[in-house]
């Protein structure tokens, strides 16, 4: 194993992988912040060359976090389909990135190959690629799931209704809900952000935006984001919670500091299923975000794009319904500007999709950051471009809740009509029913909540 490389006159020595992982990434605030980053760009270049000659065998044998001391590595690890493995470990990462770009690689190929790849793998061939090599693997990947409804089917672009209210008012909630499905955001999942993570708060939420759904019979599922615990309680009070969510990280350290592991996951995933809170076998809904480890210090001296694949890895165990990554939330200090969160976006996808996942993306900025809207729908393009499952809908893309900037419903309608893409099956029916979608496109009724009212539907107890 070489860690060490010449350019020109200058000699490049590396002291582990981890280090190489680390300067090979494409320039992250968070990385400098950690302090692990390339120090020049000429240095990031001969990373990258030593990340390319090394093997997956390598990678393999040198995960950045040890698998005796960390849960997340083992869970990667005892995931590896060890007979693929063993037929492609003395593959160079340049040998997996050919592999994957060439026009012979189809989709198929890709995710059976996959499933002897472990997540410094994933990680490694990302940094090799160009913004347009994530956009175009990506793209060959498709991975569909099923929870009430099914996701990721060829051809469809889909949202998650994000109504999220300062005062958790539900009356506010209900108008956002209701104006975003009548724009066609909300067939991935109608998704609320508790203000109170209390049990019975919870509880009361959640069998308010489920009997909503089941009054105008709404074929999409909804989940009220608040911890895993407040959830799995609120289902033993009697709750349908929809899809059980948490946001995860990539290292035992950082899910301890969320309050989770393993096992917890697993008994939320048994309950959920055992109660039939969906109909089909996808119940999880995992949220992440590159540089959530280095926050709860966490990291061991590894890149937030590592760590990030990391979750990924994670996250396969539980085969959830959805994934997404919140790529510029957490703010400047892990991605400074538009340049890096567009590459952080197209970056987590690849690799979510890359590990099987069911893959979306929260395109999104806070106020102090070097980023605008046009950065988060040049994202959005190039993600529906790369066949991103969904991404956030929100009123007039502002959370007045979480306080930053996202992709509201106009942005999900306007990418279907560019790119010819449509709803969820199920839900382009329904919303053809209630007279929001004809011919493949948005109706005059489209952004008008009042739609509801006149449907021939009971209103009034949805309302209290």
């Amino acid at each position: 194993m070489q860690l060490n490389t010449q350019l020109h006159q200058n000699k490049y020595q590396f002291q582990s992988i981890t280090e190489v992982l680390a300067k090979a990434n494409e320039e992250k605030s968070g990385d400098q912040l950690a302090g692990i980053a390339a120090n020049s760009q000429q240095e990031r270049i001969a990373a990258k060359f030593v990340l390319s000659q090394l093997t997956l065998n390598d990678l393999f044998n040198y995960p950045v976090i040890d698998y005796a001391t960390d849960e997340v590595t083992r869970t990667i690890i005892d995931q590896t389909d060890l007979k693929i493995f063993n037929k492609i470990k003395n593959w160079t990462v340049a040998d997996l990135r050919e592999w994957l770009l060439d026009s012979q690689t189809t989709g198929t190929m890709i995710q059976q190959l996959a499933l002897g790849l472990t997540t410094e793998m994933i990680a490694a061939v990302c940094k090799l690629m160009s913004n347009l090599d994530l956009i175009t693997a990506a793209k060959k990947i498709n991975i569909e799931k099923t929870a009430n409804t099914t996701i990721g089917r060829p051809g469809t672009f889909s949202a998650r209704l994000q109504p999220n209210h300062p005062t958790d008012d539900w009356h506010g909630i209900l108008a956002s809900t209701m104006e975003g499905l009548s724009m066609g955001s909300g067939d991935a999942v109608i998704g609320l952000n508790p203000v109170i993570d209390d049990p019975n708060h919870v509880a009361n939420l959640i069998k308010k935006l489920e009997n909503f759904r089941l009054t105008y019979q709404i074929p999409t599922q909804i989940c009220v984001l608040a911890h895993i615990t407040t959830q799995m309680t609120a289902i033993k009070q009697g709750a349908n919670a929809g899809l059980m969510f948490q946001s995860i990280a990539g290292s035992e350290k950082g899910n301890t500091a969320f309050g989770i592991n393993r096992q917890l996951l697993l008994d939320a995933k048994a309950l959920a299923t055992n109660e039939h809170c969906v109909s089909g076998p996808n119940v999880m809904y995992f949220e992440t975000g590159q540089g959530s480890e280095l926050s709860s210090n966490a990291n061991f001296g590894a890149d937030q794009v590592t760590l990030e694949a990391r979750c990924y890895g994670f996250a396969k165990l539980f085969d959830p319904f959805l994934v997404n990554t919140v790529v510029g939330f957490i703010g400047p200090e892990y991605l400074y500007d538009g340049k890096q969160v567009i590459r952080a976006g197209l970056e987590d996808h690849f690799m979510g999709k890359l590990t099987g996942l069911s893959m979306g993306c929260d395109a999104c900025y806070t106020n102090h950051m070097q980023a605008d809207q046009n950065d988060i729908e040049n994202l959005t393009l190039l993600l529906a471009n790369a066949g991103c499952n969904y991404i956030m809908g929100v009123p007039q893309a502002d959370d007045v809740m979480l306080n930053y900037q996202t992709t509201g419903f106009q942005e999900t309608a306007t990418i279907r009509d560019l790119l010819d893409l449509t709803p969820t099956a199920e839900f382009a029916t329904w919303m053809e029913k209630m007279g929001f979608w004809q011919n493949g496109q948005l109706t005059d009724l489209a952004g008008d909540a009042s739609a509801f009212a006149a449907a021939n539907i009971a209103r009034k107890e949805v309302l209290l």
